[in-house]
């Protein structure tokens, strides 16, 4: 009987796995199977609920960051972290010393920073979007 609970827990785990698609508990039912193969071979309820914990967390840590690396790798940016690694000109000279910079970016306004404190980078120059920091964008210029 205790198979059948084993079955039913894998099915559900796949289930959620299924409409999530969030790669969360698809390594538990990676766990929940050992366990089953475990108990249909004869293997006591401790050793079933040990296995099951043991292979779920070694999926878990080992195999989720290449999952996430190469399964989820087409999942668009939005927001603030679609702009790293676009380019925007330079509309007020970039000086951090002065606290003073701005850039365009598809037509929006940005204050922006250089990521290097010293240097200056002048109006017209392209910049690449290094990342962003509340409203300012942190830019490198392209040489």
């Amino acid at each position: 009987m205790i198979a059948i609970y084993w079955l039913i827990g894998i099915i559900v785990l796949l289930i959620i796995e299924v409409l999530t698609m969030g790669l969360t508990t698809v390594w538990f039912a990676g766990g929940t199977l050992a366990a089953f193969i475990a108990c249909v071979a004869g293997a006591d309820l401790l050793i079933q609920i040990v296995l099951c914990g043991a292979v779920s967390l070694v999926l878990l840590f080992f195999t989720r960051p290449f999952a996430r690396r190469y399964i989820n790798k087409d999942v668009e940016k939005t927001n603030v972290e679609g702009l790293i690694g676009r380019e925007a000109r330079v509309t007020e000279q970039i000086n951090n010393r002065l606290d003073a910079g701005e850039a365009v970016h598809a037509g929006q306004y940005w204050s922006a920073r250089s990521v290097c404190d010293s240097e200056i980078i002048d109006v017209g120059s392209r910049v690449v979007i290094e990342a962003v920091s509340g409203v300012k964008l942190i830019v490198r210029e392209i040489r």
